[in-house]
């Protein structure tokens, strides 16, 4: 069955005068959000990804206010990436919590801010497209880690530390000594 207050092709596009939240409505009336929809376009920090189509869940409440519809919601999204230590791959769930007013048309709201301030209600229809996007990748790690005491990459050889044995070294001459290191094979140190 379809639900007819989100059109098919505009997932992420809710009918407020369709719930009963709108301006004819008054403010105090709400109504729950419970939406799962695909990923928008290009959700993506550099670092993870939540691949586009990817299921997205919202889940929150739809509330009529004086000034236009408050979207209050908790939105989560798996995103895939690589350790910015180890550099292997993440895989984990991105959560959101969000709380955005879209004005009604002719509110002082409406009339006293731009459109890039505060977000409009379009013909009785929130778009909440570019929130779910802006909203994930605000809420991916800039550095995601695949474990939180991930020792990351050996900086001379690039062997993973964490598969590392214990006793992992690389002998490094200080190259002021290196001339000398070659007079005497086989001895070691820098000298003291």
């Amino acid at each position: 069955m379809t639900d007819p207050t989100r059109p098919a092709d505009a997932p992420w596009v809710i009918d407020v005068v369709a719930l009963g939240v709108a301006k004819r409505d008054g403010a105090g009336t709400a109504h729950p959000l419970d939406l799962t929809g695909p990923a928008p376009e290009q959700t993506t920090n550099g670092v993870l990804t939540v691949p586009t189509g990817t299921d997205v869940t919202v889940v929150g409440l739809l509330e009529g206010a004086m000034e236009g519809v408050v979207v209050s919601a908790v939105i989560t999204a798996p995103a895939h990436g690589e350790c910015g230590r180890c550099l292997t791959e993440v895989a984990r769930d991105v959560t959101a919590r969000v709380r955005e007013m879209y004005a009604y048309p002719g509110s002082a709201t409406a009339e006293t801010t731009a459109a890039d301030e505060v977000p409009r209600i379009v013909d009785g229809l929130v778009d909440i497209t570019e929130l779910v996007h802006d909203e994930l990748v605000l809420a991916m790690p800039a550095v995601p880690l695949c474990e939180p005491d991930c020792p990351g990459l050996c900086p001379d050889c690039g062997i993973r530390l964490a598969e590392a044995p214990a006793d992992h070294f690389h002998e490094v001459i200080d190259p002021r000594w290196a001339g000398l290191a070659r007079l005497f094979p086989g001895e070691t140190g820098t000298g003291g």
